[in-house]
C-alpha cells in the first residue's frame, strides 16, 4: 500500500539534544521512510506528567522543512474550541499541509479531567459540541452557535484554516466510532484486534453513509506500541518495561494487542490492519535507542508499503 502514512512517536531523547542533533534525527527519520512524527496530550495525567500537543507540534514542525505532525490523540473535551480553532489556524500557517489532528475524549484517568472542572460523564456531547463549532470556525466567515455547553455569537478565526487539517477521532467504543463518522475524516484505533477493527470500519461506514457523507475520502489510522529486537523475547522485554513505566499496569493486560520481535516479525503482525483498510500506522517503537528505533520503522515501513 504506497499510500500509507507511517507515524513515528517523538524520540524518547529528542528534546534533551543539542539543536544539530534534533533536526539529524528527524532527518533520519524522513529518509527512513516516516511521514509525520505523533505525540499524546495530557493536561496532568497520573502524577501531573503531560505534553502539551499544540505547543511540541510546533516546535517539532520548525525542526524539519517536510516532516509532518500529528497529536494523537488531543483531550478535546479539556478546553474551550474557540481557542482550540486558533490553534490550527496557527500551525496551518506556521506548517501549511503538514499538519493532523487526532482527537478524543480521554479517560484513562478520571481525575485528570475533573481537575480540570470537567464532569467526565459529558466528555463525549462535549466533545461533539467542540468539533461542531470547530467545524463550522475552519470554513464559515462568522460562526453563531448555542448548545449545552457553549454558546458563542458571531465568532471568527481568521486565516481561514479550510479543509487542509484533517481531523482523525480517536477512541475504542461505539460512540467514538460514530463521532468519528459525522465529525471526522478518519478514525485512529488502538488496542483492538484485527476484526474489531474491521467491525470498526464497517460501523464508521455504515453511520456516514446514513449521514449522507458517502464516498468521503477517509484516513483510518491504527496505534500500536511496539517492541523491537534481535529476537522475540529481547524485544518484550523492552516493550513490557517502558509501557509498565508509562502506564502503571502490568503489560499482561496490553499484551496481545503489542507485537514484538525482529522488524519482520512486527511488519506481520500489523499488515492485517494495512489490509482491513488502516492509511495511517502511527508507531511507538520501543528499542535499544532511537536510531534502532528508526532503523527498525524504516524495514516495517518498507514491508507494509510494498506487500
Amino acid at each position: 500500500m504506497r499510500n500509507l502514512r507511517i507515524g513515528m512517536a517523538t524520540p524518547v531523547n529528542l528534546w534533551s539534544m543539542k539543536e544539530d542533533a534534533k533536526r539529524q534525527i528527524l532527518e533520519d527519520a524522513y529518509n527512513a521512510g516516516v511521514d509525520h512524527i505523533f505525540m499524546a496530550d495530557h493536561v496532568s495525567f497520573r502524577d501531573g506528567s503531560g505534553t502539551d500537543g499544540f505547543v511540541e507540534i510546533a516546535a517539532l514542525s520548525q525542526l524539519h522543512p517536510k516532516i509532518g505532525v500529528m497529536i494523537s490523540i488531543y483531550l478535546l473535551p479539556l478546553r474551550h474550541p474557540l481557542p482550540v480553532a486558533r490553534q490550527l489556524a496557527t500551525i496551518n500557517t506556521i506548517a501549511p499541509g503538514r499538519v493532523i489532528f487526532g482527537v478524543g475524549i480521554g479517560g484513562d484517568d478520571r481525575h485528570e479531567v475533573e481537575v480540570c472542572e470537567v464532569d467526565p460523564r459529558t466528555r463525549g456531547r462535549r466533545t461533539n459540541e467542540s468539533l461542531t463549532i470547530i467545524r463550522r470556525l475552519m470554513t464559515e466567515e462568522t460562526v453563531d452557535f448555542t448548545g449545552e455547553f457553549f454558546k458563542l455569537g458571531a465568532a471568527q478565526i481568521k486565516p481561514e484554516i479550510g479543509t487542509g487539517i484533517p481531523i482523525i477521532v480517536g477512541g475504542r467504543s461505539d460512540a467514538a466510532l460514530k463521532r468519528a463518522a459525522h465529525f471526522g475524516d478518519g478514525w485512529i484505533g488502538a488496542w483492538c484486534s484485527v476484526s474489531r477493527y474491521q467491525e470498526a470500519l464497517a460501523l464508521i461506514q455504515q453511520t456516514a453513509t446514513a449521514l449522507g457523507r458517502e464516498g468521503h475520502n477517509w484516513h483510518h489510522g491504527y496505534q500500536p506500541w511496539v517492541g523491537v529486537a534481535n529476537n522475540r523475547e529481547e524485544a518484550r522485554v523492552l516493550v513490557a518495561d517502558a509501557m509498565e513505566d508509562f502506564y502503571h499496569v502490568p503489560f499482561e493486560k496490553f499484551e496481545r494487542y503489542v507485537p514484538f520481535g525482529t522488524p519482520e516479525q512486527v511488519a506481520e503482525a500489523l499488515l492485517p490492519y494495512v489490509n482491513a483498510g488502516c492509511s495511517i500506522m502511527n508507531l511507538k517503537v520501543v528499542a535499544c535507542d532511537d536510531q534502532a528505533s528508526i532503523a527498525a520503522i524504516k524495514i516495517i515501513a518498507q514491508l507494509l508499503r510494498n506487500h
